[in-house]
This record gives structure tokens, C-alpha cells and sequence, in this order.
């Protein structure tokens, strides 16, 4: 009778060692911490609040007004053209 010996398989790495896991597991990972940046920046500089008040001022002043403040035009345009979707 004879014994049938196996030859030693491959050595299995353990799971932190495969190549392939930190390419699936990396992608991932990298978008996360990415979101948690993101987050951080969006609480330690939050965008400033318009007044009604003072846009329906600006609006009643009209383009030649002087109620329009020149340093918040451009933001008062932007969230108008957000807000509404005309040109």
C-alpha cells in the first residue's frame, strides 16, 4: 500500500497582502476620504447668506441704482441665474 503525498500548493497570502484587494477596495476608499474633505471645507467656509431684503432693494433700484453693492453683484447674478434659470 502505498501513500499518496501531496505537493505544497501556492502559499496563500494573508488578506492585507493581496494586490487585487487594494485595487478593488482602493478606488473606493479614496472617494470617501475625498467626501470628507469636501465636507470639512464646506463647514469651516459656509457661503454667505443673501437678504431678501436687500435683493428686493437691488431690484426695486434698478441696474443704474446705487443700492447695488458692486462686490456682491456677481454672487446676486449667480443665485438669480441658479435660482430662476433664465439668462
Amino acid at each position: 500500500m502505498s501513500i499518496a503525498v501531496q505537493a505544497p500548493g501556492p502559499a496563500t497570502l494573508p488578506w492585507w497582502r493581496e494586490r487585487m484587494l487594494w485595487l478593488v477596495l482602493g478606488g473606493p476608499l479614496v472617494v470617501i476620504m475625498a467626501s470628507f474633505v469636501t465636507l470639512a471645507l464646506a463647514l469651516s467656509h459656509p457661503d454667505p447668506v443673501l437678504s431678501t431684503a436687500q435683493s428686493a432693494r437691488t431690484e426695486s433700484a434698478g441696474a443704474t441704482g446705487s443700492a447695488i453693492d458692486p462686490s456682491r453683484l456677481p454672487a446676486q447674478q449667480a443665485r438669480n441665474h441658479a435660482a430662476t434659470g433664465g439668462k
